[in-house]
């Protein structure tokens, strides 16, 4: 066995006779030995990182060698001695080495003198490669910076070269004019008459022609400058040179952001992570911040040439500006390409206490202004596309002749095709942002949703009732339990996790102890009461069939049910729909683990791809592009990559194939389905899926859906111990004949290769055993609805065609639930389509081979399609407000004034379909006629704003109108109280017209508190920063609420002007109808969580009394007459 380390000798002796001739240091320091603490003189030579000790100056061999990386050395005070010695140790000067690792003793050394002491640490200290490592990466960031300057100054050098050729020209040819007009007076001399010798009256006569004629051609000149002044062209000059300022302080406040990026973040975590305990590492860091950095530098070029061009106003030339920019804007594509990742390493590296800790105190820092690190990492997502609409606006007001036309143009038009390479990354990044915003707002904290895999589905108020064993509800309490605070649950549904949280008084968010977060792999969602238990047919008397169950069945610990009540039918249908669904998905992606993994070791993202490498029958089309569809990188819910561009034939081959649906996916196609098809296409596709599933399905994916059922005939052995293959799964009905007496919980568990029997069975050859993907056939026939089915004849179950009937009609009914529960007004404004559905859904009930929970599910879909919608509307109180009651505004509390604005801000806002957000109808010229409901809020809006400034100007003495306006500052505080940031942008920007505005003597009388708050109230949905504060409050915010509908449509703008909706092959952009789906899933998510306010109609009477509104003129004229302007 070895007993020491061998080295190259013969190479330390060479490296030590170098070191005594030529070191970095040299001289006799005195050694102490650890044996007995005595000092030797020896002889000591620094070479590099190795310092050697020789017993003299001309000793040929080395007596000792001390490697120094990752060493530090330092001063030493002198050791204490007796008094006598004292005078000695006073000559003396001490310095440790210290090793950077446990077990070595630091190396002790003395010099008589304190200089050549402090030139000896010195020495030591700089002999690493660490630290020239660390500067050579200092110094390659400077160089490609330099490089990068010296590529935009040789660009900017051709350009001026060739301006200057331009200009040698234009002199030529101006000295050529010059020349020609020299020879044109030459001759014109000999007619010039002697003016000397002129009549005193001509001379006059002269004098008055010329002053007639020059007071013509300057009052010619002043009709010309004025019409010019009020001509388009001028107009399109003044709006374009403010889009040119508004520009540059867009990129001015962008470059600060970097600069705090940069500097406040991305350096103090470099030195962090250089520390001797760093909390993160070098990696680490690099991952999260990528080249930020290097961004950072680009546009601070930029903005200077920005800021110069400004210099020369009113000439603006941009165009070059662009041309030196644009073969730089590369960059982004390394960021937006690891964006998500990026973030990623940033949720893992939260988990680290000390590194969270470190965080938190960075983003405490004032410049920060409260933003987390997440939104300075965000923010070079959207520079690109902010790029591409400022040139938008500036091709809108240049001319065509422009000089900068084309090269704007060009602009644009690379812009945009670095745009489409980023629109996959937003969604994604979004969604990490909402998850990392929620975890913020609970108190405990949330691990689970640092799992970037996490994808938000839905939020808001639900109310638990209490619950006993066996999940049934107590009957003491059901008829106290009314919509009470202490039941008051805020929840929050992902793909795999339910959270359910109560709010304390201050606003925060806890975790229930028992219950907060529940799994919803282990868990049974019961919409509907049991025929069967009386108990919850009481309740669901009670409450008016608002109430859901979910059964939870832990592995660990015993089962619980967790009863939720919801608001209304609408807000139980979508909670239930989107439960059952993120149910589904995970059952799916456990059953496709199965039918393809042969390795239950492979993970499920590589599940595909292993697949199409080792089955010959793997289904590549879900993942390989193809003529009519193409992929993202990105996975959905299932564990399938993310259509890119589809025809519209693949999209509805998805929305309709039996093994899988991604509820993003289904979302997003119900949302934006109006843009590439119409909704009888889809059901007429949905209608032959159910009648002919063999000629409606591709022949792959039911090759695929048996695949695994032939390979267990082959005799295949599974371990039953795959954790996989042990799986609960929550909603599907039982593979065996339950006994009467089992319970209708513990039969829905789910094993996925357990055989179907009958209660008679012949021998082994009677016995079917079932494939995973037959099993999700079966399974997946009307999960999650009542008792399971019972078969009796075991040959009809294992019968592909029964199996693949089931499945089908499962999968329409699932598409149909989310489509009649979730979008209600699709049915509504389309008589034809409700009519359809319903055809559907009784020939659906005709089946003879129907299972009872599909029979009921259907018969729950018929009776939601036929409900009325009984929520209050805006008509129903125009009609109450003519009502002769009158109330004045002296009369009316702030309270009651702000309840009932965001009691009409909602229902107008609630009353918006979701196809009027789709095409950018409302910038239409015919925008009444396509987006009534959208044109609606705004009128009401503008009516609201009007209304509370002709209050204010009603008032003829200064110390009402000042009253006035601290009462409507405390009315847009109770809105924000209340969540209606719309109704506090009707009365902010009400204050600040210029009508109000102007009254300096009333504003001196309101009292500094009300000043205080009102710039509190502005800053918060101030459109500064594509309204970056009123984002950061929505994502923190709970439904109900009311936000600005302005700012969604200016995102939908943004994205309906940078991309098509269809490829030039006539491929359906899928990647944008997923953009377009993620906001109006949140718009949709405000709009489906109605408020608990009781209307009063002596309030909305005043509130919507348009004869109290003046309009601007009238405002204005009245506001010059209350303070007059002052002379000049």
């Amino acid at each position: 066995m070895q007993k020491s380390v061998r080295y190259n000798e013969g190479h330390a002796l060479f490296l030590s006779a170098v070191a005594r001739k030529e070191g970095t240091k040299r001289g006799y320091l005195s050694k102490k030995a650890a044996e007995n603490s005595r000092w030797h003189e020896k002889f000591f030579a620094l070479y590099q990182n190795i310092l050697f000790y020789f017993e003299n100056e001309q000793s040929a061999r080395p007596a000792g060698i001390y490697l120094l990386e990752g060493c530090t050395c330092e001063r030493a005070p002198a050791p204490k001695m007796s008094t006598t010695g004292k005078e000695a140790l006073e000559k003396q000067h001490y310095f440790l080495i210290v090793f950077g690792h446990d077990g070595q003793k630091p190396l002790e050394l003395r010099t008589e003198e304190e200089s050549e002491c402090d030139e000896w640490v010195e020495a030591i200290q700089q002999a690493s490669y660490s630290d020239i490592i660390i500067e050579r990466e200092v110094l390659m960031q400077k160089y490609i910076h330099l490089v990068q300057i010296v590529e935009t100054e040789k660009v900017a050098a051709n350009q001026l070269r060739t301006q200057l050729e331009d200009q040698d020209t234009e002199i030529e040819r101006l000295k050529a004019e010059i020349i020609a007009l020299n020879k044109t007076k030459e001759r014109m001399r000999p007619y010039h008459v002697n003016h000397e010798n002129e009549d005193p009256d001509i001379k006059k006569i002269k004098k008055v022609q010329s002053f007639m004629r020059g007071w013509l051609c300057r009052r010619k000149w002043k009709i010309i400058v004025q019409d010019y002044i009020c001509s388009p062209h001028a107009e399109s000059m003044r709006k374009r040179n403010q889009i040119v300022f508004n520009m540059v302080e867009a990129e001015t406040e962008y470059v600060h952001q970097l600069y705090i990026l940069v500097n406040c973040f991305l350096r103090p975590l470099r030195m962090a992570a250089s520390s001797k305990k760093p909390p993160i590492s070098h990696d680490d860091v690099s991952s999260i911040f990528l080249n930020s950095e290097t961004i950072m530098f680009l546009h601070e070029i930029f903005h200077q040439g920005l800021k110069a061009r400004i210099a020369n106003w009113p000439t603006l030339v941009l165009a070059d500006l662009f041309d030196i920019l644009l073969p730089m804007l590369n960059i982004y594509q390394e960021f937006v390409r690891n964006h998500q990742y990026s973030l990623q390493v940033l949720a893992n590296c939260k988990q680290n206490r000390d590194f969270d800790k470190l965080l938190k105190q960075y983003e405490s820092n004032a410049a920060c202004e409260g933003r987390m690190l997440e939104t300075f990492l965000t923010y070079p997502m959207f520079q690109i596309p902010r790029y591409i609409i400022t040139l938008h606006e500036l091709l809108a007001h240049t001319p065509h002749e422009h000089v900068e036309r084309k090269s704007l143009e060009f602009a644009k038009s690379k812009l945009e095709e670095l745009s489409r390479l980023m629109h996959d990354e937003v969604s994604d990044t979004e969604n990490i942002r909402k998850n990392l915003a929620i975890e913020r707002m609970i108190v405990e904290g949330c691990d689970i949703l640092l799992d970037t895999s996490q994808t938000f589905v839905r939020q808001g108020s639900l109310i638990q009732l209490p619950s006993v064993e066996r999940g049934k509800l107590s009957k003491v309490r059901l008829g106290s339990l009314s919509l009470k605070k202490e039941g008051e649950r805020q929840c929050f549904l992902f793909t795999k996790h339910f959270l359910v949280c109560t709010r304390s008084s201050g606003g925060k968010l806890h975790l229930l102890k028992q219950g907060g977060v529940l799994s919803l792999i282990d868990c049974t969602l019961i919409e509907e009461p049991d025929a069967s238990d009386e108990e919850s047919k009481v309740g669901g008397q009670v409450f008016g069939q608002l109430d859901f169950k979910l059964v939870v069945e832990p592995s660990d610990s015993p089962s619980f049910t967790v009863v939720l009540l919801a608001p209304s039918r609408q807000e139980k249908a979508a909670w239930t729909s989107d439960i059952s669904q993120c149910i589904d998905n995970i059952r799916c992606n456990g059953l496709m683990t199965s039918v393809f993994e042969e390795n239950s070791k492979v993970t499920v993202p590589h599940m595909i791809n292993l697949a199409a490498q080792q089955s010959p029958i793997s289904d590549v089309r879900l993942h390989k592009d193809d003529v009519d569809i193409c992929f993202s990188k990105t996975l959905n819910s299932c564990k399938v990559p993310q259509i890119r561009y589809a025809s519209v034939e693949r999209l509805l081959e998805r929305l309709t194939d039996l093994r899988f649906l991604s509820i993003d996916f289904l979302n997003t196609f119900l949302h934006t389905y109006r843009i590439f098809t119409t909704a009888t296409v889809v059901m007429d596709k949905l209608a032959d899926i159910y009648k002919k599933p063999f000629s409606s399905i591709p022949i792959r994916s039911l090759e695929l859906f048996f695949a695994t059922n032939q390979n267990n005939r082959g005799g295949e052995h599974i371990n039953d111990k795959s954790p996989r293959l042990c799986r609960k799964f929550s909603s599907p009905p039982p593979l065996s004949i339950p006994s009467r007496t089992s319970s209708p919980v513990r039969t829905r568990k789910l094993s996925l290769h357990s055989p179907i029997t009958s209660q008679v069975q012949s021998g082994e050859n009677s016995r079917c055993s079932v494939s995973p993907a037959s099993a999700f056939a079966i399974a997946t026939a009307a999960a999650g609805h009542g008792t399971p089915p019972v078969f009796t004849n075991s040959e009809r179950t294992c019968d592909k065609e029964f199996i693949i009937r089931r499945a089908a009609t499962n999968r329409v009914l699932n598409v149909l639930r989310h489509w009649v529960s979730k979008h209600s007004q699709d049915f509504e404004m389309n008589g034809e389509l409700k009519m359809s559905v319903i055809c559907l859904l009784e020939e659906v009930l005709r089946d003879p081979d129907l299972l009872p929970q599909e029979r009921k599910a259907t018969a729950n879909i018929l009776r939601y399609n036929e409900q009325e919608d009984a929520q209050l509307r805006i008509e129903d109180i125009l009609q109450m407000a003519d009502c002769p009651k009158a109330e004045c505004f002296e009369s009316l509390s702030a309270m009651e004034l702000a309840e009932q604005i965001t009691l009409l801000d909602h229902i107008v806002f609630r009353s918006i379909p979701y196809e009027e957000f789709l095409g950018q109808g409302w910038m239409k010229v015919d925008k009444t006629e396509r987006t009534p409901y959208i044109m609606k809020t705004s009128q009401h809006f503008n009516d609201m704003s009007n209304l509370v400034a002709s209050q204010i100007m009603t008032h003829t003495d200064v110390g009402s109108r000042a009253s006035s306006i601290e009462k409507w500052v405390a009315v847009a505080d109770i809105c924000r109280c209340l969540n209606n940031y719309n109704g506090v942008l009707e009365i902010t920007s009400a204050l600040n017209r210029s009508a109000i505005y102007r009254l300096k003597k009333t504003w001196a009388k309101v009292s500094k508190q009300t000043k205080a708050l009102m710039d509190k109230l502005q800053k918060t949905v101030s459109s500064e920063g594509r309204f970056k504060n009123l984002r950061e409050t929505l994502k923190n915010c709970n439904p109900p609420c009311v936000p600005y509908l302005g700012m969604y449509l200016t995102d939908l703008a943004f994205i309906e002007e940078g991309t098509p909706n269809f490829t030039e092959e006539g491929l359906v952009n899928f990647s944008k109808m997923r953009m377009i789906s993620h906001i109006i899933r949140e718009i949709r998510q405000f709009q489906q969580t109605p408020y608990r306010i009781e209307h009063q109609a002596k309030v909305t009477q005043y509130l919507l009394d348009k004869t109290l509104i003046m309009d601007e003129d009238t405002l204005y004229d009245l506001s010059l007459k209350i303070e007059p302007r002052l002379p000049a």
